[in-house]
């Protein structure tokens, strides 16, 4: 799957927002998440909820190259990605190269994955499936910590 940006990403919500981070009205955040009907329901959720989302992002290089060209606030990760690297090589990388920290979004949260995905220095996770209230309390804590 090619690059993809729902329509949404780009829509300015009038609903209020909490989540103002480095000058911004309202953080931005990259959704990296393989499954198309998951990813638009993050957006979706999001959206309404007043933050930008800057792009869709379904592999790690899909990820890295919309996190350089959008700089976001964070990621919400899902860690089985499709084809190459999987989502914890991505958030390292965003974290590593650009500063970028992620919130793991995902139904792998064992002791050796979160392992792994510490080098990141994650915001949190959010264990599959979710729902979009428990959705926008993560991704507000996760905002919360990078005040």
């Amino acid at each position: 799957m090619s690059t993809v940006i729902g329509r949404q990403a780009a829509a300015k919500s009038t609903q209020g927002n909490d989540g103002a981070i480095g000058g911004h009205s309202a953080a931005r955040i990259l959704v990296v998440e393989d499954d198309y009907f998951i990813a638009m329901e993050i957006e979706a959720t999001l959206v309404a909820a007043g933050y930008e989302v800057v792009g869709i992002a379904a592999t790690a290089a899909e990820a890295a190259e919309m996190a350089g060209a959008h700089h976001p606030d964070m990621a919400v990760m899902d860690i089985r990605l499709r084809e190459g690297p999987d989502g914890i090589d991505a958030a390292i990388e965003l974290f590593k190269v650009m500063g970028i920290r992620s919130l793991f979004a995902t139904a792998h949260e064992d002791a050796e994955t979160r392992r792994r995905a510490a080098v990141a220095k994650p915001l949190g996770w959010l264990a599959k499936p979710f729902s979009p209230p428990s959705l926008r309390e993560a991704v507000r804590t996760a905002i919360a910590q990078l005040r």
